[in-house]
């Protein structure tokens, strides 16, 4: 079975909050000690960071859950409970990260890019944070916050400083595998590679660059016919591509017509691709008859003699260097959070009211609702966040349904 996936599912869920807890101070020759119940702790959260020691999404394939752990519950004497600790997620560099329904996410290029996941849920409040010259005596508390939970998409986009392309059984794994100590499948037929290779080549000066040897691209791959987006996928990145043309009497095309249809499938698929550097040589030389091929004049290589093979690498790694030179300076790493949803209303079918907005969902969410000290303070903070205010100008009626979350209320203006 395949060791390299480049596409994979993801289940996240955050840890619980903890909940806070109601409890009254009772010492000796203490009278009417007041609240002393502790908060809970926050749950964790799930974080995706790119890690270059990670080079496929192979751990989430038979394996996509992952779970973070939850907060403990407070306790009287003003104990708090311990927050739950953060999951790290390693995944390749480059990994792209899209919703269900294809909304790009994160895009995490570089090691040590991090993403948030799935936020904690946060710890509810002790009796005692409820304290206040109106409530001398509060008693409730609230509950802890469920994490976040969602089902995510990830993409591996190869980051290579070399994309090596070409017409099916061209040689492409043949010289990757002389170029570097990479060491893949290669056999007489077409579509030999049914998945990338990673091959790093030493340079005499000391440097070295990342070749991927792609699978095949045939004419149509743009709209998915053979390998099709297998291949154009980890193309978006490299630096540099290198365009490799069957000059053997074996080819379907002529060179220069081979090089057409590449470079029209690259152009289909991205415009931008056609102005990255490029370097276009001949391959399987060997076998090639010049009096067959007489519409090729340019570089040629052989990856079974040898021949043409330093010139080749002296122009792949001139090409890298352009791109790199070129490149403006790397930034730290990026940490994306996801942004704060906002209070929005929203009508519903039958007339009445939704309310979102996570700052609102939460004031519901943690309360206890069959308590009236509790539902008088949520009427309180909803008023703060501006809800009656949204409800009234977007226009709704005392007897309205008003939903917020899980729970449904009946709305007045009172």
């Amino acid at each position: 079975m395949s060791g390299f996936v480049d596409q994979a599912q993801l289940n996240v869920r955050a840890g619980d909050g903890g909940a806070g807890c109601v409890s009254m101070r009772r010492e000796a020759h203490v009278p009417k000690g007041g609240p002393d119940g502790g908060d809970g702790g926050s749950g964790g959260s799930i974080w995706l960071v790119a890690d270059r020691n990670v080079s496929s999404l192979l751990a989430f394939r038979d394996h996509p859950h992952r779970r973070a752990g939850s907060g403990t519950h407070g306790q009287g004497k003003k104990k708090h409970g311990h927050r739950g600790e953060d999951l790290i997620v390693p995944v390749p560099e480059g990994t792209v990260v899209s919703s269900p329904d294809g909304v790009l996410l994160a895009d995490l290029v570089r090691a040590g890019d991090r993403w948030q996941a799935a936020a904690g849920g946060r710890g509810g409040k002790g009796n005692a944070r409820f304290l206040s010259n109106s409530r001398r005596v509060p008693t409730f508390a609230e509950q802890g916050e469920p994490g976040e939970e969602r089902w995510l998409e990830l993409e591996l986009k190869l980051m290579a400083d070399v994309a090596l392309g070409g017409f099916p059984n061209v040689g492409k794994s043949t010289l990757i595998s002389v170029i570097s100590a990479a060491k893949p499948k290669i056999a007489d037929y077409p579509f030999t590679t049914l998945e990338p290779n990673l091959g790093v080549v030493r340079l005499d000066e000391g440097d070295e660059i990342v070749v991927a040897d792609i699978p095949g691209l045939i004419e149509g791959a743009s709209e998915g016919r053979g390998l099709g987006h297998q291949f154009l996928r980890h193309v978006e990145r490299a630096r540099a591509l290198a365009l490799l043309l069957d000059l053997s009497p074996l080819a379907t095309h002529p060179p220069r017509e081979q090089e057409r249809i590449l470079l029209a499938e690259l152009g289909s698929y991205r415009p931008e691709l056609l102005d990255r550097p490029r370097v276009v040589v001949g391959s399987r030389a060997d076998l090639s008859d010049h009096d067959e091929a007489p519409d090729w004049d340019g570089p040629t290589v052989s990856a079974v003699t040898g021949a043409g093979v330093p010139q080749l690498v002296g122009a792949l790694a001139g090409a890298v260097r352009g791109a790199r030179d070129a490149e403006p300076e790397p930034e730290p790493f990026v940490i994306h959070r996801p942004e704060p949803e906002g209070l929005r209303i929203e009508r519903t079918d039958a007339g009445g009211f939704v309310v979102h907005g996570r700052a609102v969902e939460r004031a519901v969410a943690l309360s206890d609702l069959t308590n009236l000290e509790a539902i008088s303070y949520v009427q309180e903070r909803l008023q703060k966040l501006g809800v009656d205010k949204a409800l009234a100008k977007a226009g709704a009626k005392d007897g309205d349904l008003v939903e917020i979350g899980r729970f449904a209320f009946e709305y007045s203006a009172d």
